[in-house]
């Protein structure tokens, strides 16, 4: 693994108005590597992804430094900045039915995303990586697929094509913000499995957003635990979900419950 980080956060501050979201966080993600981040609504998860992105509204103020690859994003022109998003750093985002558009059959919007940064490929070229990456996600019979709408697939099955549609440029950093909430159980460990799979074939480096610490904890080499717009805690997973150090920390384990839970007894807050 490389000395240097691929994304290197320092001091990332983000306010809306007079109201901070983000406070002076810091953090990098090795090559390779998945950091998880944790915290329940409103932590300032999302907002910290969308600023890595460079995606936050005109309003939002940013300060602190972003770095991919040793190159400062937030000193980027537009054009340049662009030509990252879905290329060299991709994101899933967390609702698949109002991130795919419903009016466009589902080859076409995979293409559409090779398309926007590989424009002299042919058609030919276009449909043969487009059919690849959706058998790569596990689609079943892609070809009879292409031209199906998002209504014609499962819930699992439209959050594989983003992931179809996130990796089809192979980037390096893939932001995942909440892939599994909207999905069943079962489902969810299908696409927790199928991401693992394809970071270890790409060695792709990953920041996975959820508030489920269970869900975390099956994707993620370190995690960092999100409150009130700071990070409170960082560790490596294990060490993390062995000897937590922070209240609010220990708050979130005891809230999610298990098979010995007592169910006359309500859950911890996780709120601290």
């Amino acid at each position: 693994m490389s000395s240097a980080p691929l994304l290197d956060v320092h001091h990332l501050g983000i306010a809306f108005g007079k109201q901070p979201a983000v406070r002076d966080i810091s953090f990098h993600i090795n090559p390779g590597e998945t950091l998880g981040l944790v915290g329940e609504s409103g932590s300032g998860k999302s907002a910290t992804s969308l600023a890595i992105l460079r995606l936050l509204a005109p309003s939002a103020q940013v300060t602190g430094s972003i770095a991919f690859a040793r190159e400062s994003l937030l000193d980027l022109s537009e054009g340049t900045m662009r030509r990252h998003r879905g290329s060299s750093i991709a994101m899933i985002f967390q609702e698949p039915m109002t991130a795919l558009n419903p009016s466009m059959r589902i080859g076409a919007q995979i293409a559409e995303t090779l398309q926007a940064h590989h424009p002299e490929i042919s058609s030919n070229s276009i449909k043969q990586r487009v059919l690849d990456a959706m058998q790569e996600v596990g689609l079943p019979d892609p070809e009879s697929r292409l031209r199906d709408y998002p209504h014609q697939f499962s819930g699992g099955q439209r959050q594989r094509i983003l992931i179809a549609m996130a990796l089809i440029n192979r980037p390096r950093l893939l932001i995942a913000d909440e892939p599994t909430t909207a999905l069943d159980v079962t489902v969810q460990a299908q696409i927790l499995k199928l991401l693992n799979s394809l970071r270890l074939d790409h060695n792709l480096s990953m920041l996975f957003i959820s508030h489920d610490l269970a869900v975390v904890s099956q994707v993620a080499d370190r995690v960092a635990v999100m409150q009130q717009g700071q990070i409170v805690e960082e560790a490596l997973t294990e060490t993390l979900f062995r000897h937590p150090q922070h209240p609010y920390t220990r708050s979130l384990i005891a809230a999610a419950p298990t098979m010995h839970t007592d169910r006359n007894r309500p859950l911890a807050s996780s709120i601290s």
